[in-house]
C-alpha cells in the first residue's frame, strides 16, 4: 500500500491511490452525510463569492467606463475660463490653444442655467451655446439624433434638446419651448429675467439620463444675445488626443492661454463623482471577499470533522506504510478540489451574468413589475458590465489562495495523528 501512496517513481505531484481516497472521503457516505453537507455548502460559499466578486467588479468597471465615455464625449477634456471674467478674444485663444500638441478640438461656449417651460410643464436646464461646427464635431450628439436635425442649426433659430426633457415637457420637433433666465435687463424694479421661446430644432438622446433630461443645445450666437454677453463667451472647451495624459497638456494649453486664463481638467471638474465610485468600488471589493472568506472557515470546519471521522483509517494507512506526506495529501486534495471546482464553476457563473446582464435586468423588471437600475438614480439608461482580464485573474487568484491555505491546517492535523492513539480509542 505504501508504494502505492508514495513511490519515488510517480511523474505527477500525486499519486493515483490519493486521488481516489480523497475523492472517496468527499462522496455522500451514511456516516460523513453530514460532512459532504458541510462541503456542498463550501462549494457554494466560493462559487457564490467568485461570481458576486465577479459580477459586481464588472458592473462597477463597466458604470465607470460608460459615465465616463458620456461625460467625456459630451464636456470637454480641459476647460479655459477667464479669470472671473467673461472671455472677449476668444478667436485668439481658440488659434493659440489649438497650435499646442496634442489639441484635436478647441470650442467656444456661452453656458448658463434656465428655466424652461411649456404650457402647464416646467423644468430646470442648463443651455449651452455652441456654433453648428463644433456642435457636429460631438459625435455623441451628432451621432445620436432621434427626431429633427442639426442642417443650418445657426440659422435656424431653433434647439436641441434631450429627449427625457422633451418627455417631461410634453414637445416635440417643431414645437415651441419657452426659456427664462435670470440675466435679464435691468430696471429700477431690478433685473428683469430673460424670457424667449424658440422652436425646437432636434431631438438627441445619449443614454445618459442627467444629459438627455437636463440640456438644451443653442448657436453660439443666439446664446450670446439671450444671455447678454455681447461678443464673449463664458468659456472654452478643450479636446486633447488622450484624455489620460491630461496632467502632461494642462501646462502647455495652460501657458498657451495666458496668465489671465484659468485651465481646468475633467478630473477636476468631476472629482467628487469619480472619488465617490473609487471609494465605493473599493468597499464593495472588501465586503464581498467576506463571502470568499466564510467558505474557506467552511472548507477548514468540514475538513476537520472528516479527519476525526476518519482517524481509524488514517491510523490504518500509516500502519501499511503510508507516509507523513501522503495522508497530508490526501486531504490536502479534498480541500483544494472543493476551492478549485467552486472557483471554476463561479468564474463561469459570473462571466454568463455579464454577458447577459441588461437581458437579466429587463427580464427581472418585467416578473417583479419594479424598475431595477432606474435611470433617474443611476444616470445611465442601460445597465453596464465590463470585465477586466487582471482583475477577474485575481479574483480566481485569491478564491484558490484562501481554499488551499484553508486545507493546510486540516490536512497538517490528518498527518500528525498518532496511529497507535487513533487505534487504541476506536
Amino acid at each position: 500500500m505504501s508504494e502505492t501512496i508514495d513511490t519515488p517513481s510517480r511523474t505527477w505531484p500525486f499519486a493515483r491511490a490519493e486521488w481516489l481516497l480523497s475523492w472517496r472521503y468527499l462522496s455522500s457516505r451514511r456516516r460523513e452525510g453530514f460532512i459532504s453537507v458541510i462541503a456542498g455548502f463550501s462549494f457554494l460559499g466560493i462559487l457564490l463569492g467568485v461570481a458576486t466578486l465577479i459580477i459586481v467588479m464588472a458592473v462597477m468597471n463597466g458604470f465607470r467606463t460608460e459615465l465616463l465615455d458620456r461625460i467625456l464625449g459630451l464636456n470637454g477634456h480641459m476647460i479655459v475660463r477667464g479669470a472671473g471674467v467673461m472671455i472677449a478674444d476668444y478667436d485668439d485663444l481658440s488659434v493659440r490653444v489649438m497650435k499646442v500638441d496634442g489639441v484635436t478640438r478647441v470650442a467656444p461656449l456661452v453656458e448658463g442655467q434656465v428655466m424652461a417651460s411649456t404650457t402647464g410643464n416646467s423644468s430646470g436646464a442648463f443651455v449651452r451655446g455652441m456654433r453648428a461646427s463644433d456642435l457636429n464635431d460631438i459625435e455623441l450628439i451628432s451621432g445620436n439624433i432621434q427626431l429633427g436635425t442639426l442642417e443650418a442649426f445657426d440659422e435656424s433659430g431653433g434647439v436641441a434638446i434631450g429627449t427625457r426633457l422633451a418627455g417631461i415637457l410634453g414637445i416635440t420637433v417643431g414645437d415651441n419651448v419657452t426659456l427664462l433666465s435670470p440675466r435679464g435687463s435691468a430696471t429700477p424694479f431690478g433685473t428683469a429675467p430673460r424670457v424667449k421661446a424658440y422652436p425646437v430644432a432636434a431631438l438627441f438622446e445619449v443614454g445618459m439620463s442627467e444629459f438627455d433630461a437636463g440640456f438644451i443645445f443653442m448657436p453660439l450666437s443666439e446664446a450670446q444675445r439671450f444671455f447678454k454677453t455681447g461678443d464673449m463667451v463664458s468659456a472654452i472647451e478643450v479636446m486633447i488626443t488622450d484624455p489620460d495624459e491630461m496632467n502632461d497638456q494642462l501646462v502647455p494649453i495652460a501657458q498657451a492661454a495666458g496668465p489671465d486664463y484659468e485651465v481646468y481638467n475633467w478630473q477636476q471638474t468631476n472629482s467628487s463623482l469619480f472619488s465617490a465610485l473609487q471609494v465605493e468600488r473599493n468597499v464593495m471589493f472588501l465586503i464581498l471577499t467576506l463571502i470568499l472568506i466564510v467558505a474557506a472557515l467552511n472548507i477548514i470546519s468540514g475538513l476537520i470533522m472528516l479527519v476525526k471521522d476518519k482517524g481509524r483509517d488514517i491510523a490504518v494507512l500509516r500502519t501499511m506504510g503510508a507516509t507523513k506526506g501522503a495522508v497530508m495529501r490526501i486531504f490536502f486534495i479534498s480541500g483544494a478540489s472543493i476551492g478549485v471546482v467552486g472557483t471554476i464553476a463561479g468564474w463561469a457563473l459570473g462571466t454568463a451574468f455579464c454577458a447577459n446582464i441588461e437581458t437579466l435586468r429587463q427580464t427581472l423588471s418585467r416578473l417583479s413589475g419594479v424598475e431595477l437600475f432606474s435611470p433617474e438614480i443611476y444616470f445611465l439608461t442601460q445597465m453596464p458590465a465590463k470585465m477586466e482580464p487582471l482583475e477577474v485573474l485575481s479574483v480566481v487568484a485569491m478564491a484558490l489562495a484562501l481554499s488551499f491555505g484553508a486545507t493546510l491546517y486540516p490536512a497538517w492535523r490528518a498527518a500528525s495523528l498518532d496511529p497507535v492513539d487513533a487505534l487504541r480509542y476506536e
